[in-house]
């Protein structure tokens, strides 16, 4: 059974114990916006996959030396760069079945054409102009 990476179910004890930071650090990075953790009906935070892998990288980038505002610059970049590459990546699928719908459609044209054609005769008869 695979487990749905967007499912929100760590307290903030056990997503602090994955990320490998403390639970108030959580708490930092929640209000400092780097993470956005859902919440019980009680108000209790619940992460999930996603968040777990996002603390994971705030983490890495902050051992780095990064501040937290350099590391939330970082992370809006980085998002920035997946929704370009998505977009290249559309982009370049529009461009090859464009390529390839024209490709049949000259295809077409030429199977077309063919049957425009008409056999001229092999004899070769060069036109002299009297004088």
């Amino acid at each position: 059974m695979d487990i749905d990476p967007t499912r929100a179910v760590y307290v903030i004890s056990v997503a602090a114990e994955l990320a490998g930071v403390h639970p108030q650090t959580l708490r930092i990075y929640e209000r400092k916006g780097l993470v956005n953790p859902a919440r019980t009906g009680g108000g209790s935070r619940r992460y999930s996959e996603h968040d777990i892998e996002a603390l994971r990288r705030v983490v890495d980038l902050t051992n780095e030396g990064l501040t937290l505002v350099g590391v939330k610059k970082v992370l809006a970049l980085e998002k920035e760069l997946a929704a370009t590459r998505k977009k290249l990546a559309e982009a370049a699928q529009k461009v090859e079945q464009a390529v390839s719908d024209g490709q049949r459609a000259v295809a077409e044209a030429r199977r077309e054409n063919r049957r425009d054609l008409v056999p001229v005769s092999k004899s070769v008869t060069v036109y002299r102009r009297k004088r």
